[in-house]
């Protein structure tokens, strides 16, 4: 396979030109205007931000793409997939409301607002997998899959389980419906806290395995045997009372995440965006965000999202740790055990290289880029 480019540019402007327009000049110089976007649904797909984090991308980056995509002759729209967990994001009207109070609307991005897997995450359609080996096919949100064109934008940080979150986190995971994060978690299925749960039925009138039995307690009791891992009692329960388990190790995790991205993009024109700015130590996914653990490096464009990860990943690398950050405490520790590696110097329980081995070998794309820098 031929190096791939990958488009690259700093976070330094002249006065007079704002960094949103500094995106735009470098996704047009990176060939998005080679995609037919003329009357297309173009889906955006980026992560809102759990409310109490600060960390995610701004709306105004957001805008500046979707304009790109509108003076191009396309209808885009953003999206994301509910979560497993229980918080501001798993169901679309809570996820809907989370977007708007961090800071995306229609006024704001330029676009309307879709949640890909609908209002308690299981509108999802079955995708196959060219090359899967972990899974043959993918269940990702509608939304997505019934676009014509898909491009991620991606807040490239931190993660305290795949090292990174960067392209193929942000489609692998963030657009696969409940019942596919699920898959992803090694089929992880769901169980019940007891404390929280109130007795009220509504997970088992939603259970379609006949999974879910009430004690003396009247509590909700799953049946792991019964249970198909479909996710819609997490949907149903407005408690927060039922969450999945997560029993994955982190290389297979990543490894499914490269395959349900190759389920994403695979026969649909498709472009990559990520930004190299508040590198939060963990997820946007927390409901805070600790000190960025790097300074920010810049924005980055590519037609390849493997080789957009391995770009920003390399530049990360160079980068001088900020001190007073997690991953600073944790190298200025005398006792510390140095990987020479941030991400897992930051988090050392992660694995990373895995979803970038793995999605060059299904063919979602390649390590091997050259890196094009505009000024």
């Amino acid at each position: 396979m031929e190096k791939s480019k990958v488009y690259f540019t700093d976070f330094r402007t002249k006065i007079g030109v704002s960094q949103p327009a500094k995106l735009q000049k470098l996704i047009k110089a990176a060939g998005i205007g080679k995609i037919d976007f003329d009357g297309k649904f173009v889906a955006i797909k980026m992560h809102f931000g759990e409310l109490g984090n600060c960390a995610y991308l701004r709306p105004n980056y957001v805008r500046a793409v979707a304009d790109v995509i509108k003076e191009l002759g396309g209808k885009p729209f953003l999206t994301d997939c509910n979560t497993l967990y229980p918080g501001s994001r798993k169901n679309a009207v809570d996820h809907l409301v989370c977007a708007e109070m961090n800071g995306f609307n229609s006024v704001t991005t330029g676009c309307q607002i879709i949640i890909a897997d609908g209002l308690k995450g299981t509108d999802d359609v079955e995708l196959p997998i060219p090359g899967g080996e972990y899974c043959k096919t993918a269940l990702i949100g509608r939304a997505v899959a019934d676009a014509d064109i898909f491009i991620s934008l991606s807040h490239f940080k931190g993660h305290e389980s795949t090292g990174f979150g960067g392209a193929i986190k942000n489609i692998g995971m963030g657009c696969g419906s409940r019942a596919g994060k699920m898959a992803q978690h090694d089929q992880g299925k769901p169980a019940v806290d007891p404390d929280l749960c109130r007795g009220c039925r509504k997970c088992a009138a939603s259970c379609g395995s006949d999974a879910i039995t009430y004690g003396p307690d009247r509590k909700a009791h799953i049946d792991q045997d019964l249970c198909k891992g479909c996710g819609r009692c997490i949907g149903a329960c407005n408690f927060d009372a039922i969450s999945a388990q997560f029993d994955a190790a982190n290389e297979v995790l990543c490894c499914k995440m490269a395959e349900y991205t190759q389920a994403v993009v695979n026969g649909k024109p498709n472009f990559h965006i990520s930004l190299i700015m508040d590198v939060s130590p963990n997820c946007d996914c927390h409901d805070e965000n600790d000190a960025p653990i790097l300074p920010n490096i810049g924005m980055l464009a590519s037609f390849d999202p493997v080789a957009l990860d391995q770009a920003c990943v390399d530049l990360c690398q160079k980068a001088t740790p900020v001190r007073n950050s997690q991953l600073g405490d944790n190298l200025a520790d005398p006792h510390w055990h140095c990987h020479h590696d941030h991400f897992t110097d930051s988090n050392p329980n992660v694995r990373w290289k895995e979803a970038l081995s793995h999605g060059e070998k299904i063919g979602l794309g390649t390590r091997d880029y050259e890196l094009c820098v505009i000024k």
